[in-house]
């Protein structure tokens, strides 16, 4: 046994762990990707075999997994901090297997949810674990790479599942082959996670030694509820990034279960539906990939406004386009919008919470921002049977809009290096 002594030293940076990294990064691609699979097709199941017409009803599945996926989120930062960061992983992992497989032979709508729920706790368990991880192997000053690599890879997988799941569909029908597809992932996830995912919590804690707070009132370990505090309306960085998050992901909850139908009542077909569903993931991975790093170089702060005002302009033009070409364009500025919010702010949570409680700051962020899909699922499905699609658009493209202004009025820059 190897005593204290003799352990070799915790070293900090993505260079400095370029393998465990590149590890997490190819994990959470499959993490995305098992998401994925639901993008193009189950909006069409749900009308086509199911045959829903409320989009009330339609829209369930999106609020099942949202609102698990958001509490689940808040557990996987507790247990990350109590138990460690893998058996978490492995955990989601284990939850995930049986979502494609309960789609595919699924008899009733009610089946359908119910994937969706264990979806949500896959995807909070699984995808936070990862985001944790690589906070813990990145060190203070290239978070926004971190973030910008890890979410880069969880949505081009789910754009790249969502363009594949069209295809599939189109050419074989909804159900089996499209979910196939959703299996593969879950079993090559959990075999990587179980042999090859090493732990990252002494990283957190060699970090902790040396950190600097945004606020020494705030430094140290926090009770959970104090932490809950904190991120969900005291701080002002934190506060905001949840709001923003939020909204933001009440804007995909509503790309996700509203397009694909928008499209199709515009006479599109299964493979240009599959096509604008996986653009707008797609440029929003690509994106992360530039707008990441440019954060860790210019600040967190103008890329989260910039960002919430691009996704209300790409929204309104979704509202008020009707063709294919007017829909790509607006496609691609929703997925720049996103990818300059999404993993900035992920990096400002990073930057201002104590590597002590930073895993269950993270997860209370994540439970405000996943709570948007069931948000905008009750929203969105609401004012659609009310008023049409197109009109629910609008009322989520006003939202992100305030959203933006609420950030630029009281965030102030996190950035270590730019405060």
């Amino acid at each position: 046994m190897t005593s204290p002594a003799t352990a070799p030293a915790v070293r900090l940076g993505i260079r400095a762990n370029l393998a465990p990294f590149s590890l997490l990064v190819a994990v959470n691609a499959l993490v995305g990707g098992l998401l994925g699979q639901e993008r193009t097709v189950l909006p069409l199941l749900a009308e086509r075999e199911f045959h829903l017409t409320a989009y009330t009803a339609a829209l369930t599945y999106i609020l099942a997994f949202g609102a698990t996926k958001a509490i689940t989120n808040f557990f996987a930062g507790t247990w990350a901090d109590r138990y460690g960061r893998k058996p978490v992983l492995l955990a989601g992992w284990l939850i995930g297997i049986p979502v494609p497989l309960m789609i595919i032979w699924a008899p009733s709508w009610g089946w359908i949810v119910a994937a969706n729920v264990l979806l949500g706790v896959n995807q909070g368990l699984a995808w936070s674990t990862t985001v944790i991880m690589k906070i813990d192997l990145a060190g203070p000053f290239r978070r926004g790479l971190a973030m910008g690599l890890n979410e880069a890879a969880g949505y081009l997988a789910v754009a790249g599942t969502a363009l594949a799941t069209g295809w599939l569909a189109a050419e074989h029908g909804l159900r089996p082959a499209p979910f196939l597809l959703g299996l593969a992932y879950a079993g090559l996830g959990l075999g990587l996670s179980a042999f090859f995912v090493r732990e990252t919590r002494e990283h957190a804690r060699a970090e902790a030694a040396v950190h600097q707070s945004v606020d020494g009132a705030h430094h140290g370990e926090l009770r959970t509820g104090q932490i809950a505090a904190l991120v969900s309306y005291k701080e002002p960085a934190l506060a905001s990034a949840s709001q923003a998050g939020m909204v933001n992901n009440l804007n995909d909850g509503l790309a996700w279960g509203l397009f694909p139908l928008l499209f199709s009542t515009a006479g599109l077909s299964l493979t240009q539906i599959g096509a604008l569903a996986a653009l707008y993931p797609a440029v929003w991975g690509l994106g992360q990939v530039a707008f990441g790093p440019a954060s860790d170089r210019y600040g967190r702060k103008p890329f989260i406004v910039a960002g919430m005002l691009a996704q209300a302009a790409a929204l309104a033009g979704v509202a008020a386009s009707n063709s294919f070409a007017a829909w790509t364009t607006t496609a691609i500025l929703l997925g720049l919008g996103t990818a300059a919010v999404y993993p900035t702010l992920l990096a400002a949570i990073g930057d201002v919470a104590h590597p002590a409680w930073r895993a269950r700051a993270v997860g209370v962020y994540r439970l405000w921002r996943d709570g948007g899909f069931a948000i905008g699922a009750i929203l969105a499905g609401i004012v659609a049977d009310l008023a049409g699609i197109r009109a629910a658009v609008w009322v989520v493209a006003a939202l992100t809009a305030i959203s933006g202004v609420l950030a630029w009025v009281r965030m102030y820059e996190t950035h270590p290096r730019r405060r």
